[in-house]
């Protein structure tokens, strides 16, 4: 007898961490409705990750999942009540759950948990507490391809913007005191191919842009990139 799913979101930024969170909670009996995407009012790019709207557009539509992209700013008290707005406008589908990719920041998962609450809707953690070494080696051993497209000047520098994400970074990382998921902003990824997309996004020209904010870092500013047909198995998700 088929198992009926749990209608789900899942928060989304087009990187590694968010996109592992989704294929696992869909392994785990959630059906992924939508894909909530917050870019920067500003620059209209995913915040911090520097990613374009229209690729990020173009991501899901590889997926096959709707996405639901919010212009924010960047005040924290403004961006909760954006937040809010929009989770509360796709919640109101019989949407019970949201699904985030947090992996062991306390503040984050605080404010995860008061806000969920404040508007009645579940938060679900696939990749809470676990070790964030074991975390990418999970992604890739999944099958999923992703290229750092930001990190942080002084933790990582020029020559990991446009890498593809490998195991053997780990050490790397860890020598150069960064966490190997990234989590605390020393780097972040697109997510281009994996188990969860029917198909692969291919990156045809970029350029490394410098930029300082509160940071220094470093921008794949991709310029061109197309989609690709694969061949796909969905046979390990939850029927």
């Amino acid at each position: 007898m088929a198992v009926s799913k749990i209608p789900a979101i899942a928060s989304w930024s087009g990187g590694k961490d968010s996109c592992l969170a989704c294929y696992k909670a869909m392994c785990g009996g959630y059906d992924i409705k939508y894909l909530l995407n917050f870019i920067s009012r500003e620059y209209r790019r995913c915040c911090f990750h520097g990613v374009e709207e229209d690729l990020l557009k173009l991501q899901a539509q590889a997926i096959g999942i709707p996405l639901v992209q919010k212009a924010v700013t960047a005040d924290m008290k403004e961006y909760e009540k954006e937040f809010k707005e929009a989770v509360a406008g796709l919640s109101s589908q019989d949407i019970g759950s949201i699904v985030f990719g947090d992996i062991y920041l306390a503040d984050h998962a605080s404010w995860v948990e008061r806000v969920c609450g404040e508007l009645e809707i579940k938060p679900v953690e696939p990749l809470w507490d676990e070790h964030p070494a074991k975390v990418l080696e999970e992604f890739i051993d999944a099958g999923f391809k992703a290229v750092i497209v930001s990190c942080q000047a002084e933790k990582l520098g020029e020559e990991f913007v446009g890498k593809c994400l490998e195991k053997n970074m780990v050490k790397e990382f860890e020598a150069r005191g960064v966490c190997p998921c990234g989590e605390n902003g020393e780097f972040h990824t697109l997510v281009v191919d994996g188990p969860i997309f029917r198909q692969k996004i291919e990156l045809l020209a970029s350029e490394k842009v410098f930029k300082k904010d509160f940071w220094e870092y470093w921008f794949l500013d991709i310029k061109k990139y197309r989609l690709s047909d694969k061949q796909v198995d969905f046979s390990g998700l939850a029927k």
